[in-house]
């Protein structure tokens, strides 16, 4: 254990969060969702695991130590319903009260269609599992920056 250290990050993810460069992207996937094979076309190239977690208990984990890009619409996504885009199912719910909590203000994630969503998790820095076991618990969030001290 460490201080101040949310004790669900393990040292594999730690490590992993400390590597990703500004604008890279994680993927945080549930229970079904192809993560061992998806992960392998990642930059890290195997699956990290939080399976313990649900997915806004592994968001709220991850966005105690990383900063969620400014710069871009798209720092948070979240897969579509399919048939369904605009609905918004609880888990989506909590992990986006997890992100508004992080930024401090309400900052909506945007849909990706769920073909597209694989096709931008392959590219994506990696990907953890997560215990998550409700459809639609998978996000990519994507890595912003920690401005110098002393700067606003």
């Amino acid at each position: 254990m460490l201080k101040g250290i949310d004790h669900r990050l393990n040292a594999e993810v730690l490590h992993t969060l400390r590597a990703m460069g500004h604008g890279d992207a994680l993927v945080i996937a549930d229970a079904n969702f192809p993560s061992d094979s998806v992960a392998r076309a990642t930059v890290r190239g195997a699956l990290l695991r939080m399976e313990t977690e649900s997915a806004a208990e592994a968001v709220r984990a991850i966005l105690s130590v990383l900063p969620l890009d400014t710069f871009v619409e798209d720092f948070a996504g979240r897969m579509e319903v399919v048939g369904a885009p605009e609905e918004i199912p609880p888990v989506q719910a909590e992990v986006q009260a997890e992100i508004d909590r992080a930024e401090g203000r309400p900052r909506p994630m945007v849909g990706i269609e769920r073909f597209a969503f694989y096709d931008r998790a392959r590219e994506a820095y990696a990907v953890i599992q997560t215990g998550e076991r409700r459809f639609y618990g998978c996000f990519i969030l994507r890595k912003g920056v920690i401005p110098p001290e002393g700067t606003a």
